[in-house]
């Protein structure tokens, strides 16, 4: 787009807004729509999204457009012009289709690409054919470019601070410095925004200069002291900006600081203690439980009225009220491992359930000798019988991979890899002995009951552990906000051309 064609396309949506128009967002990278509830939730309108799998579309087009099929469609960014998204979804002209872009792409090949080619993208289409995750990032800027957003948000992981020896979020700032805008990032935590979850996030926020000439981050709502494992992923994450290159890193600002006197975090318990209680053990040896995939379609009354501020609101989120009855509270089929979870302590990982379960090994043992069954160690019997008790994993090399959650804290980072097994999130009722159902990871990510999420049981589970939390996004979204806002009070016709120091 010439500099004079986004000029007049940059005056016309700050008039739109001066008019009283809703700020129209496309999602880039949606998944099902963390960002875009947050967003619709601050008074954005979701215009449109572009998302890869096929599932996850399917979610954001039912959630967001009423089950349109065109926007429930499945669609490659790396083969998705602009044109082609606005022509296929009839929203009119390129550049005046969106107001915001907001997304996270992903950024594993993002290094290679490097300041000056992504300064040039259009010249560089073909510079990295081999690896088409580098393109990701390329498209993502040249829909920026396209469609010459008055605002810009990029979502990721604390790692993109240091990803390879380079600083992947203060490049992504200068390529958009460069393109006119104003641009800061910090991380913030989930939990401090009233998500029971503690999940990181670097946070990306940009404007046109011509509406801002600086950039803040949301005041935190709750307050938490994070374990010690939180804050070494951000000194991590943070290594670069405070060694050689924090000079070069002037786009990085800190984040708000939580005060004490806030509320305290959102915990588990407060979370998931109203929905209705699944007792795996007792559906086990009824027969309710089977292998098989898990499908939405037995509905489960609440049974309960919601017993915290924070599950009333997960119940009646505008828009997204929910039903009757649950449909999606169910549970992963692991007939061995349910003794063992009632065993497990809070806390609990992987080495401390392995230990519990040789005790159990060697009770049943112990037992059988009572009945004068004796089983030789090593012999198939031996190896049989311990199958059923012990999970077989390395415990050298699987220490992270189960942990049995804190009531009385929020849980541990909600991964996409829930959707492979859940034991990271095992629930903390030992009388439930299983690890959490789809709709109590949703809640713990601040998903509202009335939030469909398509496709079976591991799918919906790989699309919460791929969002940004709803509440995450909406404080950040009600920032943003007020900052469009002002763009009523400014004049058009007179942008500003300098960008001053952030606040």
């Amino acid at each position: 787009m010439t500099s004079t064609f986004a000029n007049r396309a940059i005056r016309q949506k700050i008039a739109r807004l001066q008019g009283g128009g809703k700020p129209r967002v496309l999602d880039l990278f949606s998944g099902c729509g963390g960002i875009s509830l947050g967003f619709s939730a601050a008074g954005f309108a979701v215009s449109a999204a572009v998302e890869f799998d096929p599932e996850a579309a399917a979610s954001h087009g039912r959630n967001f457009h009423a089950g349109d099929s065109a926007h429930a469609q499945a669609r490659d960014i790396t083969k998705t012009s602009p044109d082609d998204l606005v022509c296929e979804l009839r929203l009119g002209k390129t550049a005046d289709a969106f107001d915001v872009l907001v997304g996270g792409p992903p950024c594993q090949a993002f290094a290679r690409v490097g300041r000056p080619k992504l300064r040039e993208v259009d010249n560089h289409v073909e510079a990295f054919k081999h690896d088409p995750r580098a393109q990701l990032y390329i498209d993502y800027l040249r829909y920026v470019e396209a469609f010459a957003p008055l605002a810009v948000l990029v979502e990721n992981v604390p790692d993109v601070l240091n990803h390879g020896g380079q600083n992947i979020a203060e490049e992504i700032a200068e390529v958009l410095e460069s393109k006119g805008y104003v641009c800061r990032y910090t991380l913030l935590n989930a939990a401090f925004y009233g998500v029971p979850q503690m999940r990181e996030r670097m946070i990306l926020i940009a404007y046109r200069r011509e509406i801002a000439d600086s950039i803040t981050f949301p005041e935190p709502s709750h307050f938490i002291d994070l374990p010690p494992g939180y804050e070494g992923t951000r000194s991590v994450a943070l290594k670069f900006l405070d060694g050689e290159i924090s000079d070069d890193a002037h786009h990085y600002v800190q984040a708000p600081r939580a005060s004490r006197s806030l509320p305290p975090a959102v915990t588990a318990e407060d979370a998931l203690g109203d929905l209705p209680a699944i007792d795996a053990r007792k559906l086990l040896k009824s027969g309710e439980l089977r292998r098989g995939a898990r499908r939405f379609d037995v509905p489960m009354p609440y049974g309960k009225e919601p017993h915290t501020p924070y599950a009333k609101q997960m119940r009646t989120w505008p828009g997204f009220e929910a039903p009757a009855a649950l449909t999606d509270h169910v549970i992963r089929y692991l007939p061995r491992d349910y003794p063992l979870f009632a065993r497990m302590n809070p806390g609990d990982q992987y080495p401390q359930a392995y230990k519990h379960a040789m005790e159990m090994f060697e009770q049943h043992l112990a037992e059988l000798a009572k009945q004068g069954v004796k089983v030789k160690p090593g012999s198939k019997k031996y190896e049989d019988i311990k199958a059923t008790i012990v999970p077989p994993y390395d415990v050298g090399k699987f220490p992270n991979k189960w942990r049995k959650m804190w009531r009385d804290q929020p849980a541990r980072t909600l991964m996409a890899h829930l959707g492979k097994d859940s034991y990271s999130h095992i629930h903390y009722d030992s009388r439930q002995a299983r690890t959490i159902s789809v709709r109590e990871a949703a809640r713990l990510h601040s998903f509202p009951d009335g939030f469909v999420f398509c496709g079976t049981m591991n799918p919906a589970f790989r699309q919460i552990g791929n969002a940004v939390p709803p509440l995450l996004a909406k404080a950040v979204a009600t920032h943003m906000m007020k900052t469009l806002k002002q763009t009523n009070r400014e004049t058009a016709d007179e942008p500003r051309r300098t960008a001053a120091a952030v606040s």
